[in-house]
């Protein structure tokens, strides 16, 4: 089908118009199921992107970040924390490195055991927060001469709970595309059933229409028209719906983590205005198959 053809099929024809009641279960149906579907299709647009971000934050903060715990008797714990920082600066590929503070510990472990936690009277391990830069940290070497002149440390270089976080954000984000693409499945299958039923309930006025002299492709623009401006407003009145609910949520912070940044940054608060467009062109594409096809089995 060229451009101009689906210009054509487009432009209103009141005389066409006419061939469609406008109104029934079939434009009720095509209203509600555009109007859900692009209510669906905007949280999982949401969904999808505020996983993205989180895998690139993850990512990125992450990969630039190791920690060195020192686990040692108190009397220890001093000279093997020196020892460490002198092997961290001596070290390719560390760009910085320094001991946590006892308010810093105690600010990480108060979440768990509240803010009046006694370090001093607790065998809590010192730990160093180490900053990679260039050419990056050699990890497996680290460990080897950290094994030799400080007894008490264990590097982690949250590669082991990176990697599945990252991971699972990023499965996530693929989720919410393929939920899109279902969604617009499901509406296509919805609009091609309701289109079947419209022309099946007006097969005699089809039969006279073809007995005065109308070509199928008239009388299919006619279906075309009605149910692709039909899911065009239902989408609009859905996206709208749904981006007044994304509005609605909390907007992303420390403390809440993942669930208070599911909404729109930026420009992504674009995209759901193309939900309404793709929503039509959907019913486009499954009403004038379904018209074709309807119309052969009338013949």
């Amino acid at each position: 089908m060229s451009g101009d053809d689906f210009r054509n099929l487009l432009r209103r024809d009141r005389r066409a118009d006419r061939v469609v009641p406008p109104t029934g279960f079939t434009a009720h149906l095509t209203l509600f199921v555009s109007g859900a579907m692009a209510f669906l299709a905007v949280f999982a647009l949401a969904l999808s992107l505020a996983s993205g971000r989180l895998a690139d934050r993850w990512a990125s903060e992450l990969a630039g970040a190791a920690t060195l715990r020192i686990n040692a008797p108190a009397d220890q714990l001093a000279a093997q924390t020196e020892a460490a920082l002198t092997v961290l600066q001596q070290t390719p590929g560390v760009a910085s490195a320094r001991a946590l503070t006892t308010e810093e510990q105690a600010a990480l472990l108060s979440p768990w055991f509240g803010p009046d936690l006694p370090l001093d009277t607790l065998p809590i391990p010192q730990l160093i927060e180490i900053t990679e830069g260039e050419p990056g940290l050699d990890a497996a070497g680290l460990r080897l001469r950290l094994g030799a002149e400080v007894p008490g440390a264990v590097l982690d270089d949250h590669s082991r709970w990176r990697e599945p976080l990252v991971t699972a954000a990023n499965s996530l984000r693929r989720l919410g595309w393929i939920s899109i693409i279902l969604i617009g499945g499901a509406t296509a299958a919805m609009i091609t059933l309701a289109a079947n039923a419209s022309l099946a309930a007006n097969a005699q006025i089809i039969e006279v229409l073809r007995q005065v002299g109308a070509k199928d492709r008239f009388i299919a623009g006619a279906f075309v028209r009605r149910f692709t401006f039909r899911a065009l407003f239902g989408a609009a009145v859905g996206t709208l719906l749904g981006m007044s609910g994304v509005l609605l949520l909390p907007e992303a912070s420390e403390e809440g983590g993942f669930l208070t940044g599911l909404g729109f940054e930026g420009i992504g608060w674009l995209l759901p205005v193309f939900i309404p467009l793709l929503g039509a062109c959907v019913a486009f594409v499954a009403t004038w198959s379904a018209a074709r096809r309807k119309l052969k089995e009338l013949s």
